[in-house]
């Protein structure tokens, strides 16, 4: 537990790419979480490519909130009917579409749950950067689709910036 306790002073900042890089444009939240591990995001920061694992982080942080990172950043896949294929943007956790693209999806209950009381119910402060999928298959078929492979260096910059803005807060705090 100590180890636990101790590990959690040295994580500020939690990025998990999320989706099934087998089904097409799901795949784009590991995506963005590889090509993030390849900066210099900085020693309290850490990337984790997901996959389709994230509800066991979210219980555990659920259980025991403490333990986790002070933020939480998740990369996800989304299909909303009114957005353009590979536009990057930033929606609430209770916004989260519900439509499940397949049985482990973030999108599916009660995963959207579990972050929606993250975030309301714990300390710990959830972003969720959102790219709208192109389309994702019935079928195995890896490989994002033109915009959403563009949008991948959207979201890493759309990151970066959050954790720039920051960096910025914190040194005018202690400049006043």
């Amino acid at each position: 537990m100590e180890k636990l306790l101790e590990n959690k002073n040295k994580v500020d900042t939690a990025i998990y790419g999320c989706g099934n890089i087998l089904f097409g444009d799901d795949g784009v939240g590991p995506v963005v979480a590889n090509t993030l591990q390849g900066m210099n995001l900085g020693r309290n920061i850490v990337v984790e490519d997901v996959g389709t694992s994230i509800r066991d982080i979210l219980f555990d942080y659920l259980l025991a909130p403490q333990l986790g990172p002070r933020r939480i950043i998740i990369v996800d896949a989304v299909d909303f009917p009114d957005r353009t294929p590979g536009e990057v943007f930033e929606i609430q956790p209770r916004n989260v579409p519900v439509k499940k693209s397949h049985d482990f999806s973030l999108h599916q209950f009660p995963t959207v749950n579990m972050l929606a009381e993250l975030a309301e119910a714990t300390d710990i402060e959830v972003r969720v950067i959102a790219i709208q999928v192109d389309s994702i298959p019935d079928t195995v078929r890896p490989g994002l689709s033109k915009p959403v492979a563009k949008a991948v260096e959207k979201a890493c910059e759309r990151i970066l910036s959050i954790l720039a803005q920051e960096k910025t807060s914190e040194v005018k705090s202690y400049d006043v």
